[in-house]
Order: C-alpha cells, then sequence, then structure tokens
C-alpha cells in the first residue's frame, strides 16, 4: 500500500480544517502554510474533496474552505478513499492462467484480510480523533460527559 502526496496532503488539508473547525472559512494559503504544502497543489487537492462532499468552499474576500460536515463524521477510510481509490482491489484475480486456484484462492484470502483490517482501523479514526490526539499530546485534554 502506498499513499500518495494526494492522499497525504489532503488529510493533512483535511486535519488543518478539523483544528479551524467552527472558526469561519480557511484560505488555502493559509491551510498551505501551516501544512508546508504548496499551494497550486493543495487547491487541486480541495477541489476533488469539495467534488466529493468533505469540504464546502465560498468565493471572494472572505471565502476559504470550511469541513461540510462536523470532524466526528469525517473518517479517515472515507477521506483516503476519496484521495486515493480503494487500498486493494476488491476482485483479486490471478495475473496468468498457469496460477494454480488453490495458491490463487489462499493468497487472495490474504489480500481480502489485509484490506479489511485497513479499511476497519481507518473507519475508527475520525478528524476529531486526531485533533484530540494533537490536544493530548499538547496536553490540553478535553473531556466529553
Amino acid at each position: 500500500m502506498h499513499i500518495s502526496s494526494k492522499g497525504d496532503y489532503g488529510l493533512r488539508a483535511l486535519f488543518d480544517l478539523a483544528q479551524n473547525y467552527g472558526a469561519g472559512p480557511i484560505q488555502s494559503e493559509e491551510i498551505a502554510t501551516r501544512q508546508g504544502i504548496p499551494v497550486n497543489y493543495l487547491n487541486q487537492v480541495l477541489i476533488s474533496l469539495r467534488k466529493a462532499g468533505l469540504i464546502n468552499s465560498l468565493r471572494g474576500a472572505q471565502g476559504g474552505h470550511l469541513l461540510a460536515r462536523a470532524p466526528d463524521q469525517i473518517n479517515l477510510l472515507e477521506a483516503l478513499t476519496i484521495l486515493e481509490g480503494p487500498f486493494l482491489p476488491g476482485d483479486l484475480l490471478p495475473e496468468s492462467a498457469a496460477t494454480k486456484p488453490e495458491d490463487w484462492s489462499i493468497l487472495a484470502t490474504v489480500w481480502l484480510n489485509l484490506r479489511k483490517t485497513i479499511e476497519a482501523n481507518l473507519e475508527a479514526i475520525t478528524l476529531e480523533d486526531l485533533c484530540q490526539r494533537k490536544r493530548d499530546k499538547r496536553g490540553n485534554v478535553m473531556y466529553h460527559i
């Protein structure tokens, strides 16, 4: 599995927007500066996220980008699938007719289990979880009752 710069930059942009959730629109230049992302590439990634419905974008001098949903409603599986596509193909077919069906079946089960494990882990982590991890790291613990 390989996460491209699009996936990395997209997650960092979403994480940045989650940390500023409720503060109004955030301009892409601000995100790019804080996250160390080239602004032109970031703008392309933000377009993909907007088209997928993860963020909203507002034009104008007071415009910028905001999460379309609360940070606790967006998980990493959804975000990375939008940015990267599926992690492993769903239909693993043997590359050649010479592959033994029994061997292929055994390996296909390994790949399927790996995909399920990755997806379950990513689905369990929300943008809010990342924000909480950062608060914990800084010692700013937020308790919910």
